[in-house]
Formats: C-alpha cells, structure tokens, sequence
C-alpha cells in the first residue's frame, strides 16, 4: 500500500473519530481502524503513526461543522447516509382536485402467488396512495372457481407477498364474501332495462355477435327478466343453460363488448369455492364484480395494464346506467423479465411436470423465486418506479435488475472465501506457523476480520484453490492467497500446486501484478454447496468454505470472493446450503 492510500485512510478515520469526540481526533484510535481495514499494515507501524500524526493535526483544525461537512461529502456511509441520488418520482395522477380523496387498489386472482410483473400495479397503486396521502386497497378477485379456481393458500402467500415488498393496505376484501352485493346490483339493473336474462348458448351468443344482432331474449319484459333471474338464482337453469348480459351496443367495433356476459352459471358441487363451497351457483363475472366494487370502495385511480382496456370500456357502461362516475384509468404496457418465467399457466404445468421444484424454484420471477435468491424489495422498487407507467411494453434484462440489488446489497454481504472443482496447493518450506487475516468487507473495516492460523506439519502446509484458479496458474509464476502471504509456483502437477513463501507485503504483490485467489484451508473449512439457477435447469456446485460460514445466520445475502452473491439458506456444523443471487 503507498503513501497516498495511507493517508487518504488515515484522513478518512481521522475525521470520523473527530466528529465523534467534540472536534477531536486521537491518533491512536485511528490507527486501530486502519488497521483493522488492513492488517497487513501492522508491519509498516511506524510509518502509518508518522501519516496518522500529519493528518490528525490537520483534521483537528477544522471546526466541528466542517469536519460533518466533509465526511457527508466523501464518506456518507460513515455517518449512516447513503450518497444522494435522485430519485425517481412518478408522474402525477389526472384529475386530482377532483375526488376529496385519492383511493387506489389493487386486485390479484388468488390463483397463484405473485410475480414481479404483478408487482407493478401493486407498488405504483400503493405508492400514488402514499404520495396523495390516500387510501390503498386489497381486494381478492376471486369469482371464478372454475377456470381461474382460487386457491386457499395463495389468499395468505400474497398478502406475504406484498408485506415483504413492504406495502400495507387499509382495507381488504374478498369478493367471494361480497356475492349477496353482487346479486343487489345484478337486480337493481335488470329493474333499471339494462340487462337481461339469455337462454342462447355460446356458440349462438357469438354467432350473434358476430352479425352485430342482439339477442331476442332482450325483448322480454323486465318482470320476465326478474323472475328468470329469480330462477337462475334457485338453480333452475344448469351450467351453460342461461346467463346474464348487460346491454351495451350490438354494433360495438369490439363484439366482445356487445352485451357482455356479467353472471354466469357454474356447477360448484364439481367446481367447489375454497371459501364459500357449492353455496353459490351463479358467479359475477370479472367486468361487473370490479366495476361494482370500485365503485362501492370509492375507487378514484385504477392503474392496471393495457390488456384491461377492454374491460375499461365494458365496466363503463355499467356506470353509465347507474349513473356513476367512472374512475381515472390508467393503462401501462406488460413488465417482462428476460430469463425468467412469468406465465403462471407455463409455471402451473412445469410444476406438474415435475420441471419447478416449487413457486419459490430460482428459476422463476415469482415474488417467492426472488426473495429466495436474495433480491431485495427495494430493487423491485427501483425497477418498478424507474419503469413508471409507460403506455408501452418494458422488457427488463436480468443484469439491470441484478445491478439494481448489487447497490443494495454490497455495503451490507460480508465476505467469504469458497473454493470449488478444487486442487490442493502445498506450501512448502515453512518453518513456523502463517496466520491469515481476513476482513469481513474491505470497505468497513469496523466489522473487523477472521484469523486463521496455519501451522505447519513437516515443513508443509496443505490447502484447496479453486479450479478455475489452478487451470490459470503456471509454474514459476507468482501468486498471492488472500489475507495470507505471497507465493512462487514451484511446480504444477494435474492435480497440485507446490508453493513457496516469497514475501508478506500486499503492495508487492499489486505492483508485480500478481492474481489475488481465494484459498480454504482443510483444518478450517465447511462443506458448501450453491444452487445456481439456469433457464433450464438448477446447478449444484458443491465445494468448500471457511469455517465461519457457519455462524451466518440463514437468510443473508453474502458475497463469495470472485464468485458471487449468495443467500445462506441452511446451515448447520458440517454443511452449508446456499443459492445464487447474481455476481
């Protein structure tokens, strides 16, 4: 290490340790953190007091005020602030000013577990409730228990979801609960002539359509329309027999939305509801349980993608005959994430396969998937807002997302060394023990470092390098193991290296260019193995770690020296079981 870097670590902590005591610094304290970031500068002592002393005297003239000034600045960390960024801001919501309060929501099918592109609507609708000081809502949709069948798990796994995305609601409702409203409405229009009773079947439905005709059931009169209703209601009709169409206009460009179907039959003795059984027979459909309820719940902002602009225009004839005011809707293009799977049909049938080991399978853009490979909230957040609500599609690379959680996560993984497809490398001629210092993060050296203490056995000491390392080493070349010694390659075999001691000294090894590799020691070491996930399939890397992976606690992310992020997920005395979150 020059000079220059010494001081600029002795400025560094010297301002911190002034700031903390009233204005002044004390050398020796500083020269602890430097250090504990470097070990290796304990043989270079007196040197480092020499640049301490300079930079103490300096620091010690500024006021207290600078001295928070200039460590803001250059080093925020040390204070516990991150460097300010801009940050992204939404665009404001249309027609404000025009609801006394602004109520967003968001309304998932229970039907599986959320994905990151589910996590669009979600977090902009919670964020422009928070940014109003609104009112965010979380509604199950859940009213087809025969195509789109509900799953009781999946009503708890979302609200799992979305609480470690961090989101919170004010309100929850199911709408399976909500059928007796359904029903109110469902009559309350029929009363009005805007919707009738069909008994074609669908095949004739869409022949209908297709002409621009509408239906002769359309012409019965409302008392007719209400005791067919009545009848549907009793289970008069079977499944397919009969259902309920709103009146819009049989020559709409769209014929989806000519006389949409808004209740139909379903047999719930062969379809049961996880929640509500067979009690229910008749089922609203999509378009008029979302349409009432946003209205019932004070929806002000729907903000959902563009495959909804459709449903947009059938929701609002219903307002239209009510009467009611339709809520500002704002249509944004599909988040796809390249590399991962989004589709819940494809995720469904690679589960029956036996192709996914389950929701949370790596593989997968499952909100699960991610937060078991050690992505954080926060980057979907960041993805999500930088994102916004384009009109237009977004596809999103794994490496932008990967960036996104790298500057997350980096401050906060601590290091750790693991070697794997690993060779020995034998060290010989050693006369007494070497000890290694190894710290936890190069950038924090207050979270200190591990020693390892190697001692000889008849003049040698064995150890694992990776393969990737031992393929890229040749014989009378240089290397240095980290944290330890520098070191001449005396001679490679197929299947070891046989090193020799050449020197201590950190600097020497950067200015000979020497490869810095990772190393593991048999007598301190852990079994590990990673799984690392690949478009088609899931790899186990088994290998070796350092004995202090086993006091990581399951559930952080930590970083593998020249291998990657990981997130430690078991560990126990002789085994540690971890999965790859990116390089």
């Amino acid at each position: 290490m020059n000079k220059e870097r010494i001081r600029e670590l002795a400025y560094k902590y010297a301002l911190l340790n002034a700031f903390l005591h009233n204005g002044k610094a004390v050398a020796k304290a500083v020269l602890g953190k430097i250090i504990a970031e470097d070990p290796e500068l304990k043989r270079r002592i007196p040197e480092v007091i020499q640049v301490i002393e300079e930079v103490v005297k300096e620091v010690n003239k500024l006021s207290l005020k600078e001295q928070e000034k200039i460590l803001s600045e250059r080093y925020p960390e040390l204070l516990g602030k991150k460097p300010s960024v801009e940050e992204k801001k939404l665009p404001p919501l249309p027609n404000v000013d025009k609801y006394k309060q602004v109520v967003t929501r968001f309304a998932p099918n229970p039907d599986f577990v959320l994905h990151i592109g589910n996590a669009r609507p979600a977090i902009l609708s919670y964020e422009y409730a928070r940014m109003y000081k609104g009112k965010f809502i979380l509604r199950f949709e859940d009213t087809d228990p025969k195509t789109k069948s509900p799953k009781l798990e999946y009503y708890d796994l979302i609200k799992d979801d979305l609480r470690w995305l961090g989101l919170k609601w004010d309100e929850e409702y199911i709408q399976s609960k909500r059928m007796e409203i359904y029903y109110d409405y469902g009559r309350k229009l029929l009363e009005l002539g805007k919707a009738y009773i069909c008994t074609h079947s669908s095949s004739e439905i869409r022949e209908m359509r297709k002409k621009g005709v509408r239906c002769e059931c359309a012409a019965l009169s409302i008392e007719d329309r209400l005791e067919m209703w009545d009848k549907m209601l009793e289970g008069a009709y079977g499944e397919g027999e009969a259902v309920y169409r709103v009146i819009t206009d049989p020559k709409h460009p769209d014929p989806s939305v000519r006389d949409w179907i808004a209740f139909r039959i379903i047999d719930t003795d062969s379809y049961p509801h996880p929640i509500v059984g067979s009690k229910y027979v008749v089922w609203p459909t999509y378009n008029f349980a979302c349409g009432v309820d946003d209205h019932l719940m004070g929806v002000t902002h729907i903000l959902r993608a563009k495959e909804h602009m459709a449903n947009t225009v059938k929701q609002k004839f219903i307002y239209k005959h009510f009467g009611w005011r339709y809520p500002e809707a704002i249509h944004f293009g599909r988040l796809k994430l390249e590399g991962f799977v989004l589709s819940k049909s494809r995720i469904r049938a690679g589960l029956e396969r036996g192709e996914y080991t389950g929701v949370d399978d790596p593989r997968l853009g499952t909100l699960q998937a991610l937060k078991r490979r050690g992505f954080t909230p926060k980057s979907i957040w960041s993805l999500i807002l930088d994102v916004g609500i384009k009109p237009s599609s977004a596809v999103i690379s794994f490496e932008n997302l990967s960036a996104l959680n790298r500057k997350i996560i980096e401050p906060k993984a601590n290091r750790y060394m693991f070697v794997y497809d690993y060779k020995e490398a034998r060290i010989v001629g050693v006369a007494k023990p070497l000890t290694a210092h190894v710290p936890y993060h190069p950038s924090f050296p207050e979270r200190g470092y591990r020693e390892y203490k190697l001692t000889p056995e008849n003049g040698a000491i064995s150890l694992y390098i990776s393969g990737s390392d031992f393929n890229s080493l040749k014989e009378g070349g240089n290397v240095r193991l980290l944290g330890l010694a520098n070191f001449r390659i005396l001679k490679k075999s197929t299947e070891s290296l046989t090193l020799e001691i050449v020197g201590l000294s950190l600097d020497e090894a950067k200015e000979g260019k020497y490869p810095i590799i990772q190393w593991i020691s048999p007598a301190f070491s852990v079994d590990v193995e990673v799984l690392r996930p690949y478009p088609s399939k899931l790899e186990k890397i088994r290998g070796l770690g350092e004995r202090e992976l086993a006091r990581v606690e399951p559930g952080l992310v930590v970083q593998f020296i020249r291998f990657g992020f990981v997130k430690i997920e078991e560990v126990n005395a002789n085994k540690v079981l971890a999965v790859y979150t990116h390089d």
